[in-house]
C-alpha cells in the first residue's frame, strides 16, 4: 500500500480544516466554496484511512498483549481480536486502492446525452423516444433538470434523434457509460404478426463544455437561419428561427429548432457544438492511450453493443460486464442505479489493475 500518499492528503486535510476557520477565507465565498470541496473529497478518504490505521493499531497491541503476557485466556482473547481485525483489513485495503485511482476531471460536468434512431425504422424512433424517457425518469429520481436541446421526432411517435442536456451534481460521471449502440428486441407497434424484432439505437455521453473548457473563434463558423419544420416537413414556425451552425475547420455541423427564438436556438446550438468539439478532442487524447485503456467502460468503442432489451422474457444484458437484470421495467422506467454502480465499479478495478495498485 502506498500510506505515504494518504499521509500527504492527511497534512492537506488538516491544512484545509484551518483555512475553512480563516476569517480572509470565510469572507471570499469563491474561494471557500473552492476549499470547502476539496476538504469534502478528502474527508470521504480520511475516514477510510483512519479506519485501517486504527485497525492495523488493533492488531498491533493485540499481538503485543499475546507476546508479553503468559496468560491463555487473555491470549485466546488477542488472538480472536486480531482475527477479527484482519477480516476488515481486506476490504478497507480495497477502498484505499479506489482512492488512488485518478479522477475524471469532467465526472462533476453536466452531461449532453445524443439520442438517435438506428436500424430498424419506425421502431427504432419509437424506441429512441423510449430511452429518452429511461433518462428523463433517472434524472428526475436523481433531481437533475432535463432540457431539450435539439429534437427530431417523427409521424407515428418517438424520434429519430434527440439531444439533451441534463444539468445536476455529478451528471457525467454517472451518465458517461450509456454511451454505445443499444438493442432492444420485442414485438415492434408497427407489426400486426406478434414476430419479434431487432431494432437498435445509438447514443452519445458528452461532458458539457464551457466556454473556459473550449473557446470558439466567431470567425471559424458558419450560420445559417431557415424556417422549423415538423414531422413529414411540414413548417410549424413562420419565421426564420431555426438555426444552423458549421463549424468551418473541423466540419462538425449542428442543427437546433426547438425554440421559437432565434436567439435561444443559436445559444443551444453553440452549447452542443462546443460539447461536441471538447468531445472530440478528448476522443484524440484517448488514441494515445494504450489499446488496452481504451476498452475501460466509459471510453470504448461507440459502435459498439454494450446493451440488449429483450422485452419477452423481461431481461437487460450489459454485454460489457455481463450482466443481466430481470427486471425490464424498473430500468425502463429510470431505475438505473444498481446498473451504473456496477459499471463504474468495474471501470475502477480496471483502472487499478493497469495502474498495478
Amino acid at each position: 500500500m502506498m500510506l505515504d500518499k494518504f499521509k500527504k492528503h492527511e497534512e492537506r486535510f488538516k491544512e484545509l480544516t484551518n483555512m475553512l476557520s480563516d476569517m480572509e477565507v470565510l469572507s471570499n465565498p469563491g474561494k471557500l466554496k473552492e476549499i470547502a470541496k476539496e476538504h469534502s473529497d478528502l474527508e470521504a478518504i480520511m475516514r477510510v484511512y483512519h479506519q485501517y490505521q486504527e485497525t492495523l493499531a488493533a492488531i498491533a497491541d493485540a499481538t503485543s498483549i499475546i507476546e508479553e503476557n503468559e496468560d491463555p485466556e487473555l491470549a485466546e482473547m488477542a488472538q480472536m481480536e486480531i482475527e477479527e481485525q484482519q477480516q476488515n483489513l481486506p476490504a478497507l485495503e480495497d477502498k484505499l486502492k479506489l482512492f488512488l485511482v485518478p479522477k475524471d476531471p469532467n465526472d462533476s460536468k453536466n452531461a449532453m446525452v445524443e439520442i438517435r434512431a438506428g436500424t430498424g425504422g419506425d421502431e427504432a424512433g419509437l424506441f429512441t423516444g423510449d430511452i429518452f424517457r429511461m433518462y428523463s425518469r433517472y434524472a428526475e429520481r436523481k433531481g437533475w433538470k432535463v432540457d431539450v436541446l435539439s429534437s427530431n421526432p417523427q409521424g407515428i411517435g418517438g424520434f429519430k434523434e434527440i439531444i439533451t442536456l441534463i444539468q445536476g451534481k455529478g451528471v457525467y460521471g454517472r451518465i458517461k457509460f450509456e454511451g454505445g449502440v443499444h438493442r432492444v428486441q420485442r414485438v415492434p407497434q408497427t407489426e400486426q404478426s406478434g414476430r419479434i424484432h431487432t431494432s437498435a439505437v445509438t447514443v452519445a455521453v458528452l461532458p458539457e463544455a464551457e466556454e473556459v473548457d473550449f473557446a470558439i473563434d466567431p470567425k471559424d463558423l458558419k450560420i445559417d437561419v431557415y424556417r422549423s419544420s415538423g414531422p413529414g416537413g411540414q413548417s410549424v414556425n413562420t419565421t426564420d428561427s431555426a438555426v444552423r451552425i458549421t463549424h468551418i475547420p473541423t466540419g462538425v455541423i449542428v442543427t437546433c429548432q426547438d425554440e421559437k427564438s432565434q436567439h435561444k436556438n443559436k445559444a443551444k446550438a453553440l452549447r452542443v457544438l462546443r460539447s461536441r468539439l471538447l468531445d472530440a478532442k478528448m476522443e484524440e487524447e484517448n488514441e494515445k492511450m494504450t489499446a488496452n485503456r481504451r476498452k475501460m467502460v466509459s471510453t470504448g468503442d461507440r459502435s459498439a453493443k454494450i446493451r440488449t432489451y429483450n422485452f419477452p422474457q423481461g431481461r437487460m444484458t450489459d454485454h460489457r460486464i455481463n450482466l443481466t437484470l430481470y427486471r425490464l421495467n424498473e430500468i425502463m422506467d429510470g431505475d438505473l442505479d444498481e446498473l451504473i454502480k456496477k459499471l463504474a465499479t468495474a471501470e475502477k478495478n480496471f483502472q487499478m489493475q493497469e495502474s498495478g495498485s
